[in-house]
């Protein structure tokens, strides 16, 4: 499999924290250090005219804090946070960081953090130059009966009817099979599935899940019952679930 590379940008305002960093990314085959920051503002004014894969990013520093800038870099930069001060965690994780270092941290810790980022872009490249990982096959009469996905460097054969239910976090899709305690983690949103599986066998029915139909065990209420799993049919999705059960009902 082609090595991915990584660039990456470190803002700290710390000097011993900024070459510690820098170090730790040296010795990392896979990252490739394009900038090192004093301050977050140096990095806006880099970043404006640089796209990077991973920035790491002190939290408190002067005039601007990572966090806020965070919020202003490209939505294809993965951010994993460095700072001495845990109560930033909860805020780290808001603005949907890959990872949250507490200083001191060595370099084994900063591998993890890493690995994390080279995953989520293997993943992405994977699904950006190769669509058939992720495109739904058919046999000759056209009827989709199966799909490939990218999961953990691996192209897995997925059979629809195996399929319960899929589930999505973020940029990724939980895929939950017959008789398969752990899902299935690869990438890809869940509007673009939605557009390729069959109509007749699949329905979303909230913005985080897509069903098959023919695996509901159970409707109650506003809930469908699947595996023991109850999944919330919200108003948005109402109307074509229940024009669904009245086609079905045997008590119209």
């Amino acid at each position: 499999m082609e090595t991915l590379i990584l660039s990456c940008v470190i803002v700290d305002d710390e000097p011993m924290a900024l070459n510690l960093v820098e170090s730790y990314v040296d010795k990392t085959p896979f990252l490739k250090l394009k900038k090192k920051c004093g301050s977050a503002i140096e990095a806006v004014e880099y970043l404006q005219n640089e796209n990077v894969d991973v920035l790491f990013l002190d939290i408190q520093m002067p005039d601007l804090t990572g966090l806020e800038l965070s919020k202003m870099v490209s939505k294809d930069t993965r951010i994993i946070f460095t700072t001495a001060f845990d109560q930033y965690a909860l805020e780290g994780f808001k603005v949907e960081a890959l990872d949250y270092l507490l200083k001191p941290f060595d370099y084994a810790e900063f591998l993890t953090a890493a690995n994390k980022a080279r995953t989520w872009f293997n993943l992405l490249h994977v699904s950006s130059t190769s669509k058939n990982a992720h495109k739904i096959l058919t046999d000759s009469s056209d009827k989709k009966e199966f799909l490939f996905v990218k999961s953990e460097y691996k192209q897995l054969r997925i059979k629809l009817s195996d399929v319960l239910y899929f589930e999505g976090l973020k940029d990724y899709i939980k895929i939950w099979l017959k008789d398969n305690p752990k899902p299935i983690l690869t990438l890809m949103s869940l509007k673009s599935l939605e557009e390729e599986l069959p109509k007749s066998e699949f329905m979303r029915v909230h913005r985080s899940f897509i069903v098959s139909l023919k695996n509901i065990e159970v409707i109650e209420r506003s809930q469908i019952i699947i595996n023991k799993q109850r999944i919330t049919v919200s108003e948005q999705y109402k109307p074509t679930f229940l024009e669904f059960i009245n086609q079905n009902s045997l008590n119209n």
